[in-house]
């Protein structure tokens, strides 16, 4: 790659501006609507809470429902800005806005949830549908919270530690950004899925993992500054505080019976958060170089995925190689690499499969196998299960291998299944 850094672009400022205009730009609009969508379906709910009880299912039907169709609807969009585009784009404070604009619906919404499920003679279904549904929005938040959470002003430091705090996971703006991000696609990242480990192995792993680093890259940063874990400038305190306080809010205005529902809902956001990192790495694996340390950051180690809306409701997360490659990069200006591995589907179809171990294994695994060209030793495994996998897949490898030897398949085509898999990846097309 022989892009410049956000950093060097923003050295070119005095450039003269670029004339290219980004299609999307009042589209990025959806994500921050979604919390306002919430506060509609559920205010609509408490007006008409017998006719209109589908709506307190709003979130899951938008997460798992109309999102991955009008995915498949709309298609992918594989163009990017053009270089001369970039600096414009990190300099323009419009992104940076709407990003925020998210955080004070969602409280909103979320505080509108608490006290609709937690009236007296709400059925328990519908105690269920706006407890998911406020969880699948605070989930979403907390892709606000990693867009803020990896610029450096202190104003976006704090907002996005707001994002987070609904879903008491504010101690990931600390360990993404200084463990994760170091660590990614390595058998010692908790946040990197292993082929052969199903979603709901990973999940403790990388709750855990995740906390337990956290406290370990805080601890540690406090040291170097001479002071220790218990002071104001610890933020994972900062973050505990705010979610706290949150809590304590909700408590006041609905009741004791706050507690369970913001746990509840915060867990389920928090489980969304985590099955997008088990999809993004699954697999992946950095090879280490001469000296035995992991090769920097690549394309190669990251699931990509160009759907559009998707794309428009997750900050485009799913360019998630240029994301690696340049952390602090907005999203905006975030570029598809054609030779990055590809999903069969954004990130939102995904949620589902990666849900139920028999499904994800028939989509992905011999996807992983082909993106190494058929070489298993390549592949970031489970180690409980490598040796039984690599037996399970050795004539599949052999036959992948050859198949890359003789010329039938190249690297372009690499990620796409022929063998065994039922899903089909819908042919790319252009939209805007």
């Amino acid at each position: 790659m022989n892009a410049k850094t956000p950093d060097a672009l923003l050295r070119q400022s005095a450039a003269p501006k670029s004339k290219w205009k980004d299609p999307k730009r009042y589209k990025w609009l959806l994500s921050p609507a979604l919390p306002v969508v919430g506060i509609a379906a559920m205010t609509a709910y408490a007006i008409a809470p017998k006719k209109l009880r589908a709506l307190a299912w709003t979130g899951p039907a938008l997460v798992h429902g109309l999102i991955p169709a009008l995915d498949r609807l709309i298609g992918e969009d594989t163009s990017n800005p053009p270089d001369d585009a970039i600096a414009d784009l990190e300099n323009d404070p419009y992104y940076n806005i709407i990003t925020k604009a998210f955080i004070p619906s969602q409280y909103l919404m979320t505080m509108l949830g608490c006290y609709l499920a937690t009236r007296d003679n709400v059925p328990m279904a519908d105690r269920i549908g706006l407890t998911v549904s406020v969880g699948a929005l605070n989930g979403i938040a907390i892709v606000t919270g990693h867009e803020l959470g990896h610029k450096h002003e202190r104003d976006n430091r704090i907002g996005a530690m707001l994002a987070l705090a609904p879903s008491f996971y504010t101690h990931f703006a600390v360990e993404h950004n200084f463990g994760h991000h170091k660590r990614v696609s390595t058998p010692e990242d908790p946040a990197s899925s292993r082929m052969g480990e199903s979603f709901w192995k990973f999940l403790p792993r990388t709750v855990i993992g995740g906390f337990k680093s956290a406290v370990e890259i805080e601890t540690k940063r406090l040291e170097r500054k001479g002071k220790g874990f218990w002071c104001l400038e610890n933020e994972l305190l900062q973050g505990w505080a705010i979610s706290a306080g949150f809590l304590a809010a909700n408590v006041l205005v609905s009741g004791p019976r706050a507690v369970p529902f913001m746990l509840a809902q915060g867990a389920y956001g928090a489980s969304l958060l985590e099955v997008i990192n088990y999809i993004e790495h699954y697999g992946l694996l950095r090879e280490k170089d001469e000296n035995g340390r992991y090769v920097r950051t690549q394309p190669e180690h990251s699931w990509n995925s160009n759907y559009v809306v998707t794309n428009l409701v997750l900050y485009q997360l799913q360019r998630h190689s240029d994301h690696h490659a340049f952390p602090s990069r907005s999203f905006q200006a975030l570029r598809d690499f054609p030779e990055a591995p590809q999903l069969p589907g954004g990130y939102a179809s995904m949620l589902l499969p990666a849900y139920i171990p028999g499904w994800w294994t028939q989509m992905m695994d011999e996807r992983v196998i082909r993106h190494y060209k058929g070489d298993l030793d390549k592949i970031n495994w489970d180690p409980e299960r490598k040796d039984e996998l690599k037996a399970q897949y050795k004539e599949l490898a052999e036959k992948i291998a050859a198949e890359f030897r003789d010329g039938t398949i190249d690297a372009l085509t690499a990620d796409t299944p022929v063998v065994d898999v039922k899903p089909k990846v819908r042919r790319r097309k252009s939209a805007a």
